[in-house]
């Protein structure tokens, strides 16, 4: 069994759609970090997005853990033309596809965006790439939100709705186990 810890990164007080922009987190709680990284397995290997919020969270927490290359694939949602724009404005330029984009997520997409589906499948190659090469490790990957939770979704056999209404503080930790057969998930949300 492989256990992954996906932790999300630290926050970036933006007040608009963050995808693909690459903004930095805030890391002055150094408290807040510090508790995480205690509490994580010391032994775990240690991967992240390669979008410098990840990437400076991971940092933080990586002393004496080994480091995987970043990987693009566990990027955050791209949301295309809606990324650095504002909810309100969104839901003003594409009043009936920004409302159906949370509502009845899969294939829906943002303009020259990605859809659910999209990033869930991303994702979950990584993951199977990780539990092949590393098999019965304990793996801290630090990422998004959305990364987090198409697969909280899909180890829980959520649907892409029910995923979302999950709520994922920046820093917390949510644990899944990948078992020979299937999926076992022990934390949501956790924060230390």
């Amino acid at each position: 069994m492989t256990t992954f810890h996906m932790v999300r990164h630290g926050p970036t007080h933006e007040k608009t759609f963050v995808g693909w922009r690459d903004v930095p987190a805030d890391l002055s709680d150094t408290q807040a970090l510090a508790r995480l990284d205690a509490a994580l397995p010391r032994d775990a290997l240690l991967i992240s997005s390669d979008l410098i919020r990840a990437v400076h969270t991971a940092d933080a927490i990586g002393m004496g853990r080994q480091r995987l290359p970043h990987d693009p694939d566990l990027r955050e949602f791209d949301f295309g033309d809606w990324d650095g724009r504002h909810h309100t404005e969104v839901s003003e330029s594409h009043p009936e596809l920004s409302r159906a984009f949370w509502e009845t997520p899969g294939e829906l997409r943002a303009p020259n965006g990605e859809s659910w589906n999209g990033v869930a499948d991303r994702v979950a190659g990584v993951l199977s790439r990780l539990h092949a090469a590393h098999s019965g490790a304990d793996i801290i990957i630090v990422g998004h939100f959305g990364m987090i939770l198409t697969q909280l979704g899909r180890a829980k056999g959520l649907d892409p709705y029910q995923s979302l209404g999950q709520k994922i503080d920046n820093l917390s930790v949510t644990t899944i186990q990948r078992l020979t057969e299937g999926w076992d998930v022990h934390l949501i949300n956790h924060n230390y």
